[in-house]
């Protein structure tokens, strides 16, 4: 089968990644074309273009680089057309991939999979999702019931990466505290606490410097920075400056390891942290913090913006977002985590009530399983339905062409019958003009006969009358 994948940001390019190489296990001809990164550009295909030129968040830069943005979509379009794929496989990155999908259904013929749905509590992407995706292979098992019973749209839970990959590396991870110190030349006796900012340029402006802010205040700790692996040092240097904070590079998963708090940005690095079991205050700065929360309460039917408390359905960590975003109440809750505090024991007891609902499916091997038979079964599909519409149509045709001899064997019996009545009518007016020619010459002869008595009468009336003058 031929592969078309879209992420627009490194975590995508992770989990795309994993599921190109289950593809490769499951089908042994699988072919991949990609807008993505290195990890996905590691496991084979072509990269179109990478995913750095096409991440953008945030209403100013998206509105900056807007000619970028279609010009990106648009050569998208113009590839998966030409390329022909079987699928084209989105992963998470909604505001471009929503729009493929779309082009996709009205266009084309292509099907679009959707591997890691779009955010949900964002309902009014239900309708393109229900009229554009054929299939939504889910990893947060919150989402089932959301589409299958409130909006009657079946999905397929494959298990959650995120579970997996954090199960992977911390079986096969074994650098000690002090190891670790000593390679990222940190304080190997202070405990770190661990900011994980997020990944794109405005998610760290708008929540970086808060959360330093908040760090600086726990002198018994050493605070970390997780670089994004798509944004510059020179773009962390201008928070960093001045400051405590040590920043390590593509370590997120062992500064986890070695972390005894941590802040964090909504995403999918909230479950990242509660499945390294560390304790955790979830930060995100909003505009127009009071209308944000006033929304969030009477008009989003979602309760919750991280992922650990919508699995948990229920408030595990503390969100500390729109008007709740303060360094003075973030400060107090990181407070309240550490070691020795109640809410630290709390939290790490639920953590493990996530965990259980995550389950234990390998995501992208259960997710390459089911697209490849769905794939298979289309293409079943499509060839059943080819050979019956080749099948009505050669019986269209003989059925035509039956029809056609039908019509010219009337035709010709009409033909014939018709000639037969023209030769009958012809031959009944020859005899009509055959026997007025008859009768005309009867007529001619008897006209004849008579002229000639008449003309015997006078020759012996003239033959007498001069006998009587002879006399």
């Amino acid at each position: 089968m031929k592969y078309y994948l879209i992420v627009g940001e490194a975590s995508g390019d992770l989990h795309a990644s994993r599921l190109m190489r289950s593809l490769k296990n499951v089908d042994e001809f699988a072919e991949f074309r990609f807008f993505g990164g290195d990890l996905m550009a590691a496991e084979g295909g072509t990269r179109v273009k990478h995913y750095k030129e096409l991440a953008y968040m945030g209403f100013v830069p998206v509105l900056m680089h807007l000619g970028t943005i279609f010009s990106n979509m648009k050569r998208c379009k113009e590839d998966i057309v030409k390329w022909k794929p079987d699928v084209v496989i989105l992963v998470d990155y909604p505001g471009f991939n929503l729009n493929i999908a779309k082009f996709l259904k009205k266009k084309t013929n292509i099907p679009a999979y959707y591997y890691i749905s779009p955010k949900i509590w964002a309902e009014w992407r239900i309708r393109s999702i229900k009229r554009d995706i054929a299939e939504l292979f889910s990893i947060l098992p919150f989402e089932v019931p959301f589409f299958e019973k409130k909006h009657r749209y079946p999905i397929h839970y494959v298990g959650n990466p995120t579970a997996e990959e954090v199960n992977e590396f911390r079986s096969e991870y074994h650098q000690n505290f002090v190891e670790f110190c000593e390679e990222n030349n940190l304080d190997r006796h202070r405990p770190i606490i661990a900011l994980l900012a997020g990944s794109r340029l405005q998610e760290i402006k708008d929540n970086l410097p808060a959360m330093i802010e908040v760090a600086e205040r726990f002198e018994d700790y050493q605070m970390v920075l997780a670089g994004a692996p798509s944004i510059e040092d020179s773009y962390y240097e201008k928070f960093l400056k001045g400051t405590p904070v040590k920043m390590v590079r593509n370590k997120t998963y062992p500064l986890l390891s070695h972390s005894t708090a941590a802040l964090v940005t909504s995403g999918t690095a909230t479950l990242e942290t509660a499945l390294f079991e560390v304790p955790q205050v979830v930060c995100y700065e909003t505009p127009l913090p009071y209308l944000v929360r006033f929304a969030f309460k009477h008009v989003m039917s979602c309760k919750y913006i991280s992922l650990v408390n919508l699995i948990a359905d229920k408030e595990v960590v503390q969100e500390m977002f729109a008007d709740r975003f303060q360094v003075d109440a973030i400060a107090d809750q990181l407070y309240r985590i550490l070691p020795g505090k109640e809410g630290r024991e709390r939290m790490l007891s639920e953590y493990r009530e996530v965990r259980e609902r995550l389950g234990n499916q390998v995501a992208p091997d259960e997710a390459a399983a089911i697209m490849l038979d769905l794939l298979v079964k289309r293409r079943e599909m499509l060839v059943r339905l080819a050979k019956e519409r080749a099948e009505a149509e050669a019986k269209a045709a003989a059925e035509a062409a039956e029809r056609a001899r039908l019509k010219a064997l009337a035709e010709a019996e009409a033909a014939k019958k018709k000639a037969e009545q023209q030769a009958e009518a012809a031959r009944r007016r020859a005899e009509e003009e055959a026997e007025r020619a008859r009768r005309k010459a009867e007529e001619a002869r008897r006209l004849a006969d008579e002229e000639a008595e008449r003309a015997r009468r006078a020759e012996e009336q003239l033959n007498e009358s001069q006998q009587e003058e002879l006399k």
